[in-house]
Order: C-alpha cells, then structure tokens, then sequence
C-alpha cells in the first residue's frame, strides 16, 4: 500500500541520508559497539550534512523544518542498517532537548546553545532518572537550593543518554521542596562545573553504542542564566513536550520492525532446509504474512500521528497510544524474526539478534507501557 506520506522532497533528503549512512556509520557500527560510545565525529559529520539540528531555528544555525517526515526518514534510514544507538542518540538532541530550548530558552540561552547543537558540536543530554526514581517523575530527590546568582545542585541521576559525552545536561530537580507539582525546575549544567561528575558507562543489554551513563551532582553552582523555562515549570515543561518523545519512540519500533522484517523475508528466500527454502514452508508463509499485516496497521497509525504532529494537534494520549501498540508491534515481531532464522538468529553476527536486544528498551524509556496504558485508560473512563 502507498503510504502517501512522503514527497518527492522527502525522497531527495532521503538519498542524502542514506549517504550518508553508507558513508559514515556502516563501518563504524562495531566499533561504536566495543568502545560503548559513538564517538563525536560522526554527529560533526551528520551536522555538516544537515542530518540532525533538523528543528534548530534558521536564526540559530539550523533548517528550521516544523515537517518531522524528515526526522522519520532519519529514523528509517540509520534502522536500516541496524544503527539503532546512533538513531536514539540523535533523537534525544533533536526531538527532545532542540525542542525544550528552541520553546523555553531565553534569547541568549538560544544563542549560546543552539548554533553548536544544530550541528553537532554540542551535544546535549537530559537527566530525569534517579537510582530511586523511574516514570514516577513526582519522586525525583535531585535538590537545588537557591543561593545568591543561582544554585546549588545536589543529587544523582542514572540511565542517562549521552551521559559521557555530554556537553550540556538538562537535570530535573526540585527546587521547592513542597511545591508539589510546581516543585521542578530545569537546570542547565555545563561541562567543567565544579562538583559535576559523570561515574559509569553503564553497560545495558542492548544499544551498547549508546553511552548511558550515571551523573553525581554536588554542590554545583547552577547560575541563573542557566534556569531552562521557569523556576517551578519543570514538571508541566516536561508534560508538555512528552508526546513528540513517545512519538519518536514509536518512530523507531516501526522503522526497527521494517528492517527486521526486510532481513527475515531476505534469510527466509536463501536459507536451504529440507531441500527448499524455509521461506516456502507453510509456517514461515503465514508468520510472515501475519507480521507484515501487523507492521502495516502499526505504520499507518504511525503516519496519522506524524501528520497530526505536523499540524499541531497530536494528543498526549495519541502519543501513547502510538509509543505503546508500536513498541509491543516491534518486540513481538523482531522475537518472531528471530526465531524464523533459528540457530543463527542467536549470532550475533546477525543484525536480527542485534535488533532484538536493541528492540527490549523501547517499552521501557520515554515511561513505560505500563505509564502508557494508564493515561490512555485514564482518559477512557474520565477516573484518577
């Protein structure tokens, strides 16, 4: 089916990313993989391409594209390849972090922040996660205490993205400490702050190319200049832009499950068992035709929420709906990819036995399928 998303524009940018790809991440990919870390040359490449800074103002070194159909064409192009940790690494920069500064930031936050992130010569991290605290946001213990031109931040986080080559770390942490929900504040530290410490490069289960890394905050002068938003608007900045996060997760789930699923139809037509090509037996048939059907439905659900995003009316809840039918569609087809290409589904010289620990994560991050499934049924039955 034509999914009638893109145009012709679309397809033009798409040549340059897959250029790209071809060129810069391909045979990096294990590399990346041994060293848990990207390395920072390949976002300086993909800047000087244009390939991430997509949302940056033109005022602000970047393109200034409001049409995330190009952010999506990242996605599918770097899944593709199996290049899942470049994909949520640049997401974090462009589909969080760009959008907070470019909604919040000050004029001179913007000129001194976003230049550098359009093009990959900062990169930006944001911590949420403490070792105590998941989905549950109202529980983060991370403390800034005013002090004359600023404050001082005490805390630790973990699980956070980007961690040790940060540049710049957006911490949420609470600056009144009964303030309920208006207890949050967003705080900009920089590198080389005194008392700002990353400790491990965490070593997780998949996306081993993603640095994931804790941060040890103590008695950091956080200087007023570097408040992101407003003083006690951390929890409703956050809210508000959650559904473009879950959205792009859901991004990725379905260009994930594409790839696994063009490597599996590929394995299935040249795998020999039993004197024919698996792909020929009626299981391996009716699994795939089962698979494929359901990627269709996930995608095309997908497309609407871009559109809807485009135009400005893609719901929380949407959002929600997406991050969690997309990412369960992701897992349950990468498993089942897996298991059509039998013993050597589990090598990991495989990409489908890569994808299948990178695909784990995904109805974890951005909150939980669990999250997910209580605000979409919150907002069925009207209860709290």
């Amino acid at each position: 089916m034509d999914r009638g998303l893109y145009t012709e524009d679309h397809e033009q940018f798409r040549a340059v990313v897959r250029e790209f790809v071809a060129r810069e991440v391909v045979e990096h990919l294990a590399e990346w993989d041994a060293n848990q870390c990207t390395g920072r040359d390949v976002w300086l490449a993909a800047g000087k391409q244009g390939i991430i800074g997509l949302t940056a103002p033109e005022e602000h070194g970047g393109p200034g594209l409001a049409d995330w159909r190009y952010r999506n064409v990242v996605f599918e192009e770097l899944y593709r390849v199996g290049a899942a940790s470049l994909a949520s690494s640049f997401s974090v920069q462009d589909d969080i972090l760009i959008p907070y500064i470019s909604a919040m930031g000050t004029d001179e936050q913007k000129r001194r922040w976003l230049p550098g992130m359009a093009v990959g010569e900062l990169i930006m991290a944001v911590a949420m996660t403490e070792p105590g605290t998941g989905s549950d946001l109202r529980g983060v213990r991370t403390s800034a205490a005013r002090v004359p031109g600023g404050w001082k931040l005490n805390g630790a986080k973990t699980f956070v993205t980007s961690g040790q080559q940060a540049d710049l770390v957006c911490v949420v942490a609470r600056t009144d400490p009964d303030g309920g929900t208006d207890a949050f504040s967003l705080l900009v530290v920089e590198t080389g702050m005194p008392g700002f410490e990353r400790g491990r490069n965490l070593k997780k289960v998949g996306l081993w190319a993603q640095d994931t890394s804790e941060l040890f905050f103590s008695d950091v002068f956080v200087p007023d200049e570097n408040l992101l938003g407003v003083e006690g608007g951390g929890f409703r900045h956050l809210m508000a832009h959650l559904p473009l996060e879950r959205l792009a997760i859901a991004a990725g789930a379905v260009a994930s499950a594409s790839a696994a699923l063009d490597w599996t139809v590929a394995y299935t037509r040249e795998r020999q068992a039993f004197g024919q090509p698996i792909g020929s037996f009626q299981n391996s048939l009716f699994t795939l035709a089962d698979l494929a059907t359901e990627l269709d439905v996930a995608r095309a659900y997908l497309d609407r929420c871009i559109l809807a995003h485009n135009a400005g009316t893609l719901t929380s809840v949407d959002a929600s709906k997406a991050k969690l039918f997309c990412t369960e569609m992701q897992m349950k087809l990468v498993d089942r990819c897996l298991q059509l290409h039998g013993g050597y589904g589990y090598m990991l010289e495989y990409p489908i036995a890569k994808a299948y620990l990178d695909a784990r994560v995904q109805r974890i991050y951005g909150g939980t399928n669990e999250i997910q499934r209580q605000i979409i049924g919150r907002d069925l039955t009207g209860l709290r």
